[in-house]
């Protein structure tokens, strides 16, 4: 840490990526993460080809990457945010909740630009807002919520045992 006791922002070449994002290919949907101050942010991008394994069927004349699949990218930044964290290097995350806009379709040859924004980290669980565009042009956008089991289940209320009750 540096004398104001913050963090430096960093990034994440892809065979460092895989250090804090437990996916791989093909759900690995990262490529390089350009800048990171663990806890707070996560920004870059995942560079679309015509070699994608989803474009072939999705849609033929008209391929575009899903929006689920947009999802997961923006998923895996904001959980690179929290997993560069000390003590949280390549811990699983979950899905918690999703709340999305999509804007525009993103296509072969786009680079989706990711910029995960973390509003809070407590108990396991994650809330931010992420962000993903295309040559400057916002094409989705998401409140999301994710938790890391390991950390997440040891907050939750004991089962009450009847019998030790009566």
């Amino acid at each position: 840490m540096n004398e104001t006791n913050e963090l430096k922002p960093f990034s994440l070449n892809a065979q460092e990526l895989q250090e804090y994002q437990p996916n791989r290919y093909p759900f690995l949907m990262i490529d390089r993460v350009t800048e990171v101050v663990p806890g707070k942010y996560a920004k870059g991008y995942k560079n679309l080809t015509n070699n994608e394994w989803y474009f072939p069927k999705h849609f033929p004349g008209n391929p575009n990457m899903p929006g689920c699949l947009q999802v997961e990218a923006m998923s895996q930044m904001l959980t690179v945010a929290i997993t560069t964290c000390e003590g949280m290097e390549g811990k699983v995350a979950h899905g918690y909740k999703v709340n999305v806009t999509f804007h525009e379709e993103v296509h072969p040859g786009d680079r989706l630009d990711i910029d995960a924004q973390v509003f809070s980290f407590k108990r396991g669980l994650c809330k931010g807002h992420v962000t993903a565009s295309v040559d400057g042009k916002l094409v989705a956008e998401m409140d999301n919520t994710i938790l890391i089991p390991e950390i997440f289940y040891q907050f939750r209320p004991k089962p009450v045992d009847k019998d030790k009750e009566a």
